[in-house]
């Protein structure tokens, strides 16, 4: 199929848009709205605090939608902070590196210095038919604000729940001020993306007026699959084959209520020793749940990645995850990529793919006791295994082709209301 063809299609799936170009084609038979119909791939500013090979969902989810955007023919003009270590995965077309700072109490973490006078000139020279901001710190603020005053559209992100997370860092008296400045930040562009319906329908209560597309999560195959399992780690564990594995994936941070899992564990040692909990990441929360579970055997396996990341999941029975602030959650997918039935909240991506009492267990929100209740009665493994069958078929069927295409059409659709705007 040529690409005229391909693009032709676009266009029938949206009769609006179509429809509005033809009758200006029908007035203006310009060379520039002849281009318009067959749809050049876009030269697309991508502004992030975050960025591969840093390990948090954020940074993978971008990662995936970059190289998908530009395996589709769009071009990619990266703007991000320093790195000690540089991503091996992906090469932009074009990149602008600003100085980096850590986030005060989350070390792990760094945000971009607005360097105003580089940003601009690399932002205008690299000509860009739009600016889409992932996070919405100083780097992002800036880059608005630039994008803004050279009339370049501006698309957004929202990827974490910030005004949620502060109540969890002594810092609740800051939940209403970051609340407003977020509605205040996403408003001010001409469209914003979300990870599912979910976060669309809290942000609508919480007043963004600006348009919310939902741009979902797939997951990586190759990486994630029952395939990777590996006996050796499982003896590492002490698991034998009547052992019961628990795995949580993730940061270590206090909105991510790991305390529960491990709360929970507790409980069932006293019913049943043959079972294992096995935390693999890092953050600002390690030492202290280190010393929360240390009489109980817990296996704290640092940060992973690549794949010992994958076995680790695949020599797992089932993925535990307590965290109610999530505006996704791309290690539910991961985990019943690789094989694990999943116990969770009815929440983002749980809600979504999770099938209760069929490949996991869905708990009520705020209802901690009964996500408790859940862990204390996990059937024995051979039960855990038939799930997580069912769970991994589930997942087959959920790539990254599908969100890449909803990412471009959003971006599509906020240079095509720009340049309306110009006509008109």
């Amino acid at each position: 199929m040529t690409e005229s063809a391909i693009n032709l299609g676009r266009m029938q799936d949206e009769p609006t848009r179509f429809q509005f170009q033809f009758k200006h084609m029908q007035s203006r038979m310009d060379v520039q709205t002849v281009s318009t119909l067959i749809r050049p791939g876009l030269k697309i500013a991508i502004v992030t605090d975050t960025w591969a090979p840093e390990i948090n969902g954020v940074a993978h989810s971008l990662l995936q939608l970059c190289k998908g955007l530009q395996q589709q023919g769009n071009s990619i003009f990266l703007i991000r902070p320093e790195q000690s270590e540089s991503c091996q995965d992906f090469r932009p077309d074009q990149e602008c590196l600003v100085r980096a700072q850590s986030i005060p109490k989350y070390s792990g973490l760094q945000f971009g210095w607005p360097q105003l006078i580089k940003l601009s000139k690399a932002l205008k020279k690299a000509q860009v038919d739009i600016v889409h901001i992932v996070t919405e710190g100083p780097l992002g603020f800036a880059m608005l604000q630039l994008a803004r005053s050279l009339q370049i559209p501006v698309s957004s992100g929202f990827h974490s729940a910030f005004h949620d997370f502060s109540r969890f860092f002594d810092l609740a008296f800051l939940m209403k001020p970051v609340q407003h400045y977020l509605r205040w930040f996403h408003n001010n562009t001409q469209l914003t993306c979300v990870p599912s319906q979910d976060t669309a329908d809290a942000l609508h209560r919480l007043g963004f007026s600006c348009p919310l597309v939902v741009v979902g999560r797939g997951v990586d195959h190759s990486r994630f699959s029952p395939s990777h399992y590996r006996a050796e780690l499982r003896q590492q564990w002490q698991a034998d084959e009547h052992t019961r594995v628990m795995l949580y994936v993730g940061r270590l941070s206090p909105e991510k209520e790991v305390d529960v899992l491990i709360s929970a564990y507790r409980s069932m040692l006293a019913i049943d020793a043959r079972t294992k909990l096995v935390i693999v990441g890092d953050g600002p929360d390690r030492e202290r749940l280190m010393q929360l579970a240390k009489s109980l055997d817990v296996i704290f396996m640092g940060s992973l990645s690549g794949q010992a990341l994958s076995e680790a999941y695949a020599s797992a029975d089932v993925f535990v995850f307590a965290s109610q602030v999530e505006t996704f959650g791309n290690v539910v997918l991961e985990a019943m990529a690789s094989g694990l039935p999943v116990i969770a909240y009815n929440a983002a991506c749980a809600q979504l793919h999770v099938r209760n009492q069929q490949t996991g267990w869905l708990c009520h929100l705020s209802r901690t006791d009964e996500f408790i209740r859940l862990m204390q009665q996990l059937p024995q493994r051979a039960k855990l295994k038939t799930m997580g069958i069912e769970a991994a078929k589930d997942a087959a069927k959920i790539g990254w082709q599908y969100p890449v295409q909803q990412f471009e059409q959003a971006l599509y659709r906020v240079v095509d209301q720009a340049m309306m705007s110009q006509w008109s």
